[in-house]
């Protein structure tokens, strides 16, 4: 007898669920099925009447727009978004984790401000698109001269461009998103060296990213525009100079023991499916919980898809005000959304729902399972610097790039990125750990996957791949390449949150 044959064909989450997820593909009378259902998609386990509301999780997911027999697909065919609203319920389920006494470590690079990195670039920062090309010939010039060859302890040198920094209004909220991700990695803890890189005509100055940050011939931060140096060769020539010398200072960094609590997670799902709700984003959650529990930082995002679960984190904030904090960015995104001709139920993706997900409901539930048990301590606006540790949101769009990007900018020093339809990116200065829900994924992508999750589905307990997943975190942070490193991405992720009036 085979091992699909043994091992459950479908999964109930929870006791009030009407639905199951099937464990593989279902063709009519298998498993109770009537209709053929795809591996990770949902089968009716009782009658549901045309109306009805569709539970997962124990939470409504959307309703029945005609009757479904037990036994059936349900997916977009026959079940829309719901308009029902969940009670916020404010603080009113705010539970304290286990307090541990252990103190754990990794080894990290300590920087003047305090914070502890878990890489040590050097970074090529620009302000503007118009110095984007500049910045890559410097960055390319360097590579070929060997600059790095006798600086062991420098990881890389990573060139920061993007399409903005003028034709923009000098004020309001495109401006301020791009200027708080630009000064959120010119202080990154990631960066041993930063060489800023303008144009010198942009609305963006660089003076605004340098700040009162102090700019000598010998420390940690450069600046140069291309119009006052003379020029694109005459810029390629100084940008080495200052690349030779910034790698100098970097090297001096070498990695020491620091506390766990130093620890800033950026939590993210992409190219999300049917398994991704119960396997790999509670195991996130489980490591998540164990950060927060040494006094680490764990950053959810991605605003637009808590979009109806976010009475599970909002009756977990330790307080009224930050529930409602949460609860005013989603009524942001709702007239944001709507000025733009868009719905927050546009989501999930083409792809989510090839994966088996069918409404913003039933992907937010999931999404939202990456927190843990965590109590919310606050709510941040995207690439905001963080003033609480433990679980924190910060405000930002779906988009993986971006979302991320915002992360990073607020800190973050690890990223773990959890997918089950797959996704190929890397995210420098910031090295990310990528974890699959199914198993299948994993099978076939195992060179982009660190960590495999698909095994939950098939009774590997959650919680030792929770603690599995945080023990390879303090090994990544402690310098063990992920997979997305050793393939070299991360040059092309940096995707700022454009936002406002192009003029």
């Amino acid at each position: 007898m085979s091992a699909a044959s043994t091992s459950p064909a479908v999964l109930q989450l929870n006791a009030a669920d009407n639905v199951a997820i099937a464990l593989r593909k279902l063709a009519a009378g298998d498993a109770n099925a009537i209709t053929d259902i795809p591996r990770s998609h949902k089968m009716a386990t009782a009658d549901i009447a045309k109306g009805e509301y569709i539970l997962r999780y124990g939470q409504i997911i959307g309703e029945a727009t005609q009757f479904i027999a037990k036994g059936s697909h349900v997916h977009d065919h026959n079940m829309a978004m719901s308009t029902t609203t969940a009670d916020h319920a404010f603080a009113s389920a705010v539970k304290p984790l286990p307090e541990i006494t252990r103190d754990r470590t990794f080894q990290g690079y300590y920087r003047e401000d305090g914070r502890v990195g878990t890489r040590n670039f050097i970074g090529v920062l620009t302000s503007v698109n118009c110095s984007g090309s500049v910045a890559k010939f410097v960055v390319d010039a360097a590579e070929k001269s060997g600059v790095l060859d006798a600086f062991p302890n420098v990881d890389g040198i990573v060139p920061i461009v993007h399409g903005s920094g003028c034709g923009m209004a000098n004020r309001g909220e495109g401006y301020d998103i791009l200027l708080r991700t630009l000064k959120g990695y010119a202080g990154h803890p990631n960066f041993g060296g930063i060489l800023l890189i303008g144009l010198g005509c942009e609305v963006l100055q660089l003076a605004e990213l340098v700040g009162g940050r102090e700019i000598t011939n010998d420390g940690a931060l450069r600046y140069m525009t291309i119009q006052q140096t003379g020029g694109t060769k005459r810029t390629i020539d100084a940008g080495l100079e200052h690349l030779a010398s910034l790698a100098e200072f970097a090297n001096r960094a070498s990695r020491a023991p620091a506390p766990v609590r130093e620890l800033v997670l950026g939590m993210q799902c992409g190219g999300s499916d049917g398994y991704s709700g119960f396997t790999a984003n509670p195991a996130l959650g489980v490591a998540s919980d164990l950060l927060v529990q040494h006094g680490g930082t764990s950053i959810l995002s991605e605003t637009s898809e808590i979009y109806g679960a976010e009475h599970l984190l909002t009756s977990r904030a330790v307080t009224e005000e930050i529930g409602q904090a949460l609860v005013d960015k989603l009524a942001w995104w709702e007239e944001y959304c709507a000025r733009n001709n868009a719905k927050m139920d546009n989501n999930p993706s083409p792809g989510n729902k090839r994966g088996g997900l069918t409404t913003i409901l039933e992907k937010s539930l999931g999404a939202v399972s990456k927190s843990g048990q965590a109590p919310l301590s606050g709510v941040f606006d995207y690439a905001a610097p963080l003033s609480a540790k433990g679980l924190v949101f910060m405000d930002s769009p779906g988009y993986d790039p971006c979302s991320v990007t915002g992360q990073i900018a607020s800190g973050a020093n690890l990223i773990a990125f959890t997918t089950g339809r797959g996704s190929v990116s890397g995210y420098k200065p910031t090295p990310c750990l990528k974890l699959s829900s199914n198993s299948d994924l994993f099978a076939r992508m195992g060179d982009d996957i660190d960590v495999n999750c698909g095994d939950i589905a098939e009774g590997y307990p959650l919680a030792d791949k929770g603690a599995e997943i945080f023990e390879m975190l303090i090994s990544v942070a402690s310098g063990a390449p992920t997979k997305s490193e050793a393939l070299g991405f991360g040059g092309v992720e940096f995707v700022p949150w454009q936002i406002g009036a192009v003029l």
